[in-house]
């Protein structure tokens, strides 16, 4: 009872920090980020698209990138799309001092079949919501969600040739906004750049889904309640990689991330974490961490995913979640499948969880909940379906 009473006052205590946020960060006589005042510098020296086949997670990129400067006295700059180069940046800058920055991460798709010709993006919207809602959080400018989504797609549109044409393969988008405020001060930024750079991408599973063993410990935590684990910041990554590391050499693919006293699972390496099992009650659901105590990203793919499922007429469940809990599932034969979601993999399916020197192995199944979503995600993404959530980039501009 205490829980359902302190939660909400939790999430509302969030929000108005954030709305504080926000009405600062969008403060300026000109205000706003707008499309129509999008300012075009072609590139004169093309790259070499390379092979599809031998495309690995955006380590390439494409010939042009969109860029847009704030500052705090007169709002937006134009927006611009000019070639893919360095950015300049003062060594003061406080992004490279105290983090101010966040990011997202998206992917334009081209279509099968019949829509071969055409190209797609799959809920861009909600990407820039998300966003805002980062930008909130740290003091940095918000923009206009439908302005900054045209002219992504304005992007992706001049670089759609470096789009793979095979399913499964994807251009990785990746909007970025930073502090460029030159101080050593801990302060709100006065100056800031937001830009995106494309990068074309190979599938995450190139010969099947591989299933991964995860490494359950509490000696590393990724959020903790009142942080900002909700929000996709740069500075949420940084303290992942050397866990995941000591995960590494343990043999483990991933850490599943826990929290607090009880141990509440969060997340699994980058990405969210689910669980369809039959719960206590003897009901099958699929259960995942709640968004109510700030713990977990809002992830896109997620949405989609427990959207799908209610759809389906699967029960979904988000709710508190212990390591205890998915240990007993488990040891009572109740768990059926276990995957994590995202951007990168769609889903990506889980065969065993290390948790105090035991694994326990947790069923894959060839024709399960895991591999129905995969090939049901990947085909909107792809135009195949018609879905609501894939637009052709036409649609934008």
């Amino acid at each position: 009872m205490l829980r359902n009473i302190v939660a909400p006052l939790r999430g509302a205590v969030r929000r108005s920090a954030v709305v504080q946020c926000r009405a600062y960060a969008t403060s300026g006589p000109y205000g706003n980020f707008y499309y129509d005042k999008l300012q075009i510098e072609k590139s004169k020296n093309l790259k070499q698209r390379p092979d599809e086949n031998t495309l690995s997670f955006a380590s390439v990129f494409t010939d042009h990138m969109l860029v847009c400067e704030w500052d705090a006295k007169h709002g937006w700059d134009v927006p611009k799309i000019v070639p893919y180069q360095k950015i300049p940046l003062e060594p003061s800058a406080t992004v490279l001092h105290y983090g101010l920055e966040c990011f997202e991460g998206m992917k334009a798709y081209t279509g099968q079949g019949k829509n071969k010709n055409e190209h797609y993006l799959f809920r861009p919207e909600k990407n820039i919501e998300r966003m805002n809602r980062s930008c909130a959080r740290i003091a940095l400018p918000t923009m206009k969600v439908d302005e900054v989504v045209k002219s992504i797609a304005k992007l992706v549109d001049m670089d759609k040739e470096w789009i793979p044409k095979q399913k499964g393969y994807s251009m990785y988008i990746r909007p970025t906004m930073i502090s460029t405020e030159p101080t050593l001060g801990v302060a709100p930024a006065k100056h800031a750049m937001f830009y995106t750079i494309l990068a074309p991408s190979g599938p995450y599973f190139k010969n099947g889904f591989k299933p991964v063993k995860l490494y359950a410990d509490g000696t590393y935590v990724r959020a903790f309640h009142g942080g900002t684990g909700e929000y996709k910041l740069g500075a949420n990554y940084a303290a992942t990689v050397m866990p995941a590391i000591l995960a590494a050499q343990k043999g483990y693919d991933q850490i599943l991330w826990l929290t607090g006293e009880d141990k509440q699972v969060t997340e699994v390496g980058a990405m969210n974490l689910l669980f369809y099992w039959v719960n206590k009650n003897g009901e099958k659901e699929l259960a995942t961490a709640s968004l109510d105590d700030g713990l977990v990203l809002p992830g896109v793919t997620r949405a989609s995913v427990l959207e799908l499922c209610r759809e389906w007429g699967i029960k979904v469940n988000e709710c508190k979640l212990t390591i205890d809990d998915v240990v007993t599932a488990i040891k009572e034969k109740r768990m059926i499948e276990v995957f994590g979601a995202g951007t990168a993999a769609i889903v990506s399916p889980v065969n065993c969880i290390g948790y105090q020197g035991v694994d326990y192995e947790v069923p894959t199944p060839a024709d399960g909940l895991t591999v129905k979503l995969f090939n049901h995600i990947l085909s909107i993404q792809h135009g195949e379906l018609g879905h609501e959530w894939c637009r052709n980039i036409k649609d934008y501009i």
